[in-house]
């Protein structure tokens, strides 16, 4: 039975956010069939919402609900899946500086697991700061589908994680209620957990799935020589 979620979004949690869960759950139940998701991870800025319970709005409109964080280190933004105690005991997640390496090596000792998110946006993605330091070390995957990308950013990062040999992901990096679903990763293995989704991400099958409605492409004016 496969998954499909969407491992990166933002509620009102998000200091610039304006979307509330139960806007966002509504949404997906109403446009299933455009964005035929299971759920959602809210993946908040800088910080871990250990203490909330989702499950009434989980059991009330049938979709998954998942808790990570959104990270910021000297590599750019990460996504941290499988958020523990320990986790947020050894890092600041407050921090706008945490050392990129450290994170990834010390969240996987810890069982969790750290991923690079929009690589392709520039200043807060890894392609530019591949341009200037070292490739990271024991990188699972980078997220190469993000439904807040503009042009060409999805592009880099699909190109940086074939050079890499990372694996690849997809979020809606939603701030928004209408952009909740646009960009996800679909799992050949059922998913209903934290620990199910890290077990996954590191030693899983999955793919990530874009249900952005196609750009239009606008033909370019063709000059015609009058006679």
């Amino acid at each position: 039975m496969s998954t499909i979620l969407d491992l990166h979004s933002h509620s009102e949690a998000s200091e610039d956010s304006r979307a509330p869960l139960e806007a966002y759950l509504n949404w997906l139940k109403l446009r299933h069939t455009e964005r035929p998701l299971d759920g959602i991870v809210l993946t908040e800025h800088r910080q871990f919402n250990r203490d909330a319970d989702y499950r009434a709005l989980e059991d009330k409109f049938g979709i998954l609900v998942l808790k990570a964080s959104e990270v910021e280190t000297d590599y750019g933004h990460v996504l941290v899946f499988g958020v523990t105690d320990e986790m947020t005991r050894r890092f600041d997640f407050a921090n706008v500086r945490i050392p990129a390496q450290e994170l990834i090596d010390e969240v996987a000792r810890m069982g969790g697991v750290a991923i690079p998110c929009h690589p392709g946006r520039p200043n807060v993605g890894l392609c530019e700061h591949y341009e200037k330091k070292p490739p990271l070390e024991n990188v699972v995957a980078v997220e190469v589908l993000n439904g807040g990308s503009r042009k060409g950013e999805d592009e880099r990062s699909e190109t940086l994680a074939r050079s890499y040999g990372y694996g690849t992901i997809g979020g809606s990096d939603s701030h928004l209620v209408s952009l909740i679903g646009l960009c996800g990763t679909r799992f050949d293995a059922e998913v209903r957990t934290i620990d199910d989704l890290v077990c996954e991400l590191r030693g899983g099958v999955y793919e990530p799935v874009d249900f952005r409605p196609p750009r239009k492409v606008v033909p370019h004016a063709v000059a015609v020589e009058v006679k």
